[in-house]
């Protein structure tokens, strides 16, 4: 999965002298440049070579393979003669490894995300702001999400859209995570802590106090200084957060993990639904160590990192006690966290092992103000996700 910070998507091509306009216009982040669609670009007035650039950049970054960037881009070609260059062309004239060129070739081999229908993206609505424009859409216009009609027919999968589930309970009671696998636990034999079956009360939620380590990632909004260490600011109340705009709180057990990673990566992947639905997104840490939050922010996670280092969101999740296991029980002797673990390291995610981790996670989804917890998700196997489609639900819930 390729990483999410600005300047190495954007990289040394033609687009970098056009970032500040993008910018002003609210084109600040990698997810929602990567929906920039074909009006968008007209707004805009990039030039044939400009969308050419992000067409090709947009699609590496789906593969993972953005090194090649710069020097594909220097080529002059665009992405459709790339993609009917000879694969021996590619490897000696760009460098690009074997597994690599099989990977660049596969039309089918990344997901395109699109902004649903029902909604709009926030910077979308800023350029025709701009540009003295009222919002009008063809309605056979199906928003491409910024991809050009010769990628979307070359064989993305079907793009994630809000769709009601059938009886979810989309309320205070919230939408819980499945069962572990029991019977995966030495036959059944080892009964790890389940955490608690009701959703947490507000009043646990809003006693919470947390230090925020990351702000939002955008263009010099870098609180890295050197390799001087991340100065932690004085607790605040947890409850800050979500005080003014419903917010969505991934508590990660290690930012190290390649499940962690991976799950946060494709949360933020989504960072252009969750600002049209008005969700801020947050992760929290257990614990701060300041390499580990280095090298996660903003590679993996572009949204604020805030630490819990007294772990009251993880008791939360547990029901007042913390939901820990070791890894025999949790990993070894369990099938479904084995399976989590191929799932995440399918990805190509780079991981390592440093820091806590057997306190198991989750998600909170919680209203704005005093609406309280809107849906949540306990970790029960390492390396459990909340169901995408149920979390854009619930947001699409409260959005209306």
């Amino acid at each position: 999965m390729a990483s999410f910070e600005l300047p190495e998507f954007v990289g040394n091509g033609i687009l970098k002298d056009h970032m500040d306009t993008l910018l002003a216009d609210g084109w600040d982040d990698v997810p929602t440049l990567k929906m920039m669609s074909p009006n968008d670009m007209d707004l805009l007035h990039l030039t044939q070579l400009q969308r050419d650039a992000l067409e090709l950049r947009i699609y590496l970054h789906d593969r993972s393979l953005m090194q090649y960037a710069d020097k594909l881009e220097a080529s002059g070609r665009n992405l459709s003669e790339l993609l009917n260059t000879q694969p021996s062309v590619l490897t000696s004239e760009y460098g690009m490894k074997r597994g690599h060129v099989a990977r660049f070739v596969d039309r089918a081999s990344a997901c395109g995300i699109e902004m649903p229908s029902t909604l709009s993206l926030p910077a979308r609505k800023r350029t025709l702001t701009h540009q003295g424009m009222r919002m009008t859409y063809n309605k056979n216009d199906n928003n491409n999400g910024g991809k050009s009609s010769s990628i979307i027919k070359s064989g993305f999968q079907d793009p994630v859209v809000l769709r009601k589930i059938a009886g979810a309970p989309i309320d205070s009671k919230g939408i819980y995570s499945a069962r572990p696998n029991n019977s995966a636990h030495c036959c059944g034999l080892l009964s790890p802590h389940l955490g608690s079956e009701e959703v947490t009360p507000l009043s646990v939620l809003e006693k919470i106090k947390i230090q925020i380590l990351t702000p939002e990632h955008k263009k010099g909004n870098n609180p890295f200084k050197a390799s001087q260490p991340i100065k932690l600011p004085p607790p605040s109340k947890a409850s800050e957060l979500w005080a003014n705009q419903p917010t969505l709180i991934l508590c990660l057990r290690r930012p190290g993990c390649v499940m962690c990673r991976s799950e946060a990566h494709q949360l933020y992947a989504r960072k252009p639904i969750f600002d049209a639905m008005g969700i801020q997104l947050v992760v929290c840490l257990n614990e701060h160590i300041d390499a580990e939050v280095r090298a996660f922010w903003p590679r993996y996670w572009g949204g604020i990192v805030v630490v819990d280092e007294k772990r009251e969101f993880f008791k939360a999740l547990g029901g007042g006690r913390l939901n820990e296991e070791n890894v025999i029980t949790g990993f070894i002797f369990n099938a479904t966290a084995r399976a989590n673990w191929k799932r995440a390291r399918a990805t190509g995610i780079e991981f390592n092992s440093n820091g806590e981790g057997n306190i198991k996670g989750g998600l909170y989804i919680i209203r704005a103000g005093n609406g309280g917890v809107a849906y949540q998700f306990v970790e029960r196997n390492f390396g459990d996700w909340a169901p995408l489609e149920e979390v854009l639900n619930v947001c699409g819930e409260i959005q209306q």
